[in-house]
């Protein structure tokens, strides 16, 4: 199983509003979990993506879409706003699920449960030289990065992985570990045939 935690220190946390990117930046929750949880013509079974929401009026918000029990979800940003702004309202989604967790109680539950915390960041360790295995949860910030507070509390329990010295989108970051894992999938898979 791999995870993905986006700290969203913007996104709205009411149903009001007009267009993702007007939200506090929501249009960054949907490509991270566009991101995270789909491929080509299917859903990734073993991944569960985690948006914490920290804008106005009432943070934070935490939503848990699970690409194994996602339904009824496609790709178009239409589409996930108007997912968004129901989940936040209240309503349900087939394999999404709302809370009011904060940032650092996931981060608690998930060293509870054993998962290796990551947290993405030009200054850690290449991602090339990391046994990344099973059981990982990506940690990363929306486009203005963790607070630093934030990353402080996460790296009390993990460490910092890095995807090369340039800045990427958080949507690419989690591509390009996705895309890793998959390779380090593949390899293990040709080695033992």
């Amino acid at each position: 199983m791999r995870e993905f935690l986006l700290f969203s220190r913007t996104g709205f946390t009411s149903p009001n509003f007009r267009s993702l990117i007007d939200a506090g930046r929501l249009d960054i929750v949907y490509q991270c979990a566009l991101m995270a949880i789909f491929k080509s013509q299917a859903h990734r079974q073993d991944v569960v993506f985690h948006a914490v929401l920290n804008g106005p009026p009432s943070p934070p918000l935490h939503i848990r879409i699970s690409g194994a029990e996602l339904r009824d979800a496609h790709i178009d940003e239409r589409s996930w706003e108007e997912i968004l702004r129901n989940v936040i309202a209240g309503k349900r989604h087939p394999g999404i699920e709302v809370d009011r967790k904060s940032f650092q109680e996931i981060i608690k539950q998930k060293h509870a449960e054993n998962s290796r915390i990551l947290v993405l960041s030009d200054s850690g360790k290449p991602i090339d030289s990391m046994e990344l295995g099973e059981g990982a949860l990506f940690v990363l910030g929306d486009h203005v990065g963790l607070p630093k507070k934030d990353e402080g509390f996460a790296l009390r329990y993990g460490d910092k992985l890095s995807l090369g010295r340039k800045k990427y989108l958080a949507a690419s970051c989690i591509d390009i570990v996705n895309y890793s894992l998959d390779r380090l999938e593949d390899g293990n898979k040709s080695s033992e045939d």
